[in-house]
């Protein structure tokens, strides 16, 4: 049976942790990518993946510090055919990009990279070729397949990082987390070099590092911990930070979703991911009055937990 690699969701720390935020990460189980051949399961779509496959390939083998890679197997197998075959949805922020790297690494490692921070730099390095710039965090969640934080800290020594493996369970009974579909595909990188710019201005930085990043770590700690009389009052505080901060990541028409307040409509949304479209993600406290609720809307909601 084929390895599937699944998809990912950032609960907390998009953008934060890009500037030393924690991060929460867990699986999208729902969605995955495996490998597959168009000699096994011809298809036009399957050809097209194969090419698309061969320019990522191309990416990588004009880089030495990819030699850890066997290149050589991956060019004989994408020659007979190889591609990746994933559902995982393109443009939406849930790890189309990080399933398939973390793929290539653990089919073709020559090495096994045991440093988890090595790791993250290596896979960031691969996962360049997608996004221009990118963290490693999405394609490394994809490689282990189970929640963790990413907890980091700047010391004399520079920036430090670790991560702390979580259970599957993790997450208190009574919280349900949704994704809220847009219908609107955006790509990473403009997104993210537009915050980038941002926080060029110092007034948007001190609010940003000073009230923003707390904050994100305040929410990771409520539900890591089943804080649950707490959690959502700081999920509130940190949809409307993000109404201030990252409006430019909010579709116009669902930003008064951001709002919500969980005591009268017993839900709240926050980005999920980069923003720009794809999905949001949305946190509940009652499965039937928040289904009630996007169906009286016409809007699809997609329950992960």
């Amino acid at each position: 049976m084929n390895k599937k690699y699944h998809g990912k969701v950032i609960l907390f720390g998009e953008y934060s942790m890009i500037f030393g935020s924690e991060a929460l990460l867990i699986p999208y189980d729902s969605v995955f990518g495996e490998w597959s051949s168009v000699i096994n399961r011809p298809s036009d779509r399957g050809f097209d993946l194969n090419k698309k496959l061969f320019e990522f390939f191309n990416y990588l083998r004009k880089d030495d510090k990819f030699r850890i890679l066997d290149l050589r197997r991956f060019e004989m197998e994408l020659n007979a055919g190889l591609y990746f075959d994933s559902n995982i949805p393109l443009g939406y922020g849930v790890g189309s990009s990080g399933a398939l790297v973390a793929a290539v690494y653990d089919r073709f490692k020559l090495i096994e990279i045991d440093d988890t921070l090595k790791l993250k730099s290596f896979l960031a390095s691969m996962e360049n070729y997608f996004h221009g710039s990118s963290s490693g965090i999405d394609p490394l969640q994809c490689y282990f397949g189970k929640p963790f934080v990413l907890s980091q800290q700047t010391t004399d020594n520079g920036q430090q990082s670790s991560f702390t493996i979580l259970d599957n369970d993790f997450i208190s009974d009574d919280i349900h987390i949704f994704l809220l579909d847009t219908n609107i595909k955006s790509p990473t990188g403009p997104l993210v070099e537009h915050f980038k710019e941002r926080r060029r201005d110092e007034k948007y930085l001190d609010k940003f590092n000073n009230e923003y990043v707390p904050l994100v770590s305040e929410c990771i700690d409520c539900l890591v911990e089943k804080k649950d009389d707490e959690i959502f009052a700081n999920l509130l505080r940190l949809s409307t930070l993000q109404l201030e901060l990252l409006s430019h990541t909010i579709p116009d028409n669902y930003k008064e979703y951001f709002l919500k307040d969980i005591n009268e409509d017993h839900f709240q949304i926050k980005l999920c991911g980069a923003g720009g479209g794809g999905f949001l993600l949305g946190f509940s406290d009652d499965v039937e009055a928040t289904g009630r609720y996007w169906e009286d809307r016409g809007k699809k909601i997609s329950w992960i937990r």
